[in-house]
């Protein structure tokens, strides 16, 4: 499928995900705890930076924000791929990647496949690499027809937050825990595991 074919199918699906990042985000935050720096919507100053903005981070604006989470976080992980497959665990990829970097989470999805996989019985493992491929996508692909659907998605979704919850748990930033916590483990529902793309365009 080309890339404008995935992008048109998956539209409604990936503006809905980065309207849940803006939501958790918020706006301006300038934190002199956090080792990120001056932050709007979540993006921070260096990402900022990176992607070209020039401006005062208090006025970035949130187009800018929208397209930054488009391609870097979103198509350049593969995670368009998963979203296709399971809104609700493309979700939870691409909001932890905000958090803690999409090859992070990239991770923690293949790490999650892997123990699924009852050390290989079910399906092969994955490399645990970053890079969401042909291979992890196969393996996610297998898990589904394993458990089913909805099932693989649940499973996959505690396991991520799990991972992701030993992470923060890692940092020692007390300060920040909480809201971790509150905002970033079980923010996407299980009852979303029966959302599909299909779906939704209809």
């Amino acid at each position: 499928m080309s890339r404008a074919k995935v992008w048109s199918s998956l539209g409604a699906a990936v503006l809905a995900i980065v309207a849940g990042v803006f939501a958790v985000e918020g706006g301006y935050v300038n934190n002199p705890a956090d080792p990120g720096g001056e932050t709007n919507h979540g993006v921070t100053v260096a990402v900022a930076r990176d992607a070209g903005y020039t401006g005062p981070m208090r006025e970035l604006p949130k187009e800018f924000a929208q397209q930054l989470y488009a391609k870097d976080y979103i198509e350049r992980p593969n995670f368009h791929r998963v979203i296709a497959m399971s809104p609700a665990v493309g979700e939870k990829l691409v909001d932890a990647g905000v958090n803690a970097g999409p090859g992070r989470s990239a991770r923690w999805f293949q790490q999650s496949l892997n123990h699924l996989s009852r050390g290989g019985a079910d399906f092969p493992l994955v490399a645990v690499d970053g890079q969401i491929g042909a291979q992890s996508l196969a393996a996610y692909q297998a898990l589904e027809r394993k458990r089913g659907r909805v099932k693989a998605c649940e499973l996959t979704l505690k396991l991520v937050d799990a991972q992701q919850g030993a992470h923060y748990m890692s940092l020692n930033k007390p300060m920040f825990i909480v809201g971790w916590a509150d905002n970033r483990l079980g923010n996407v529902p299980l009852a979303r595991c029966a959302d599909s793309v299909q779906g939704e365009s209809k």
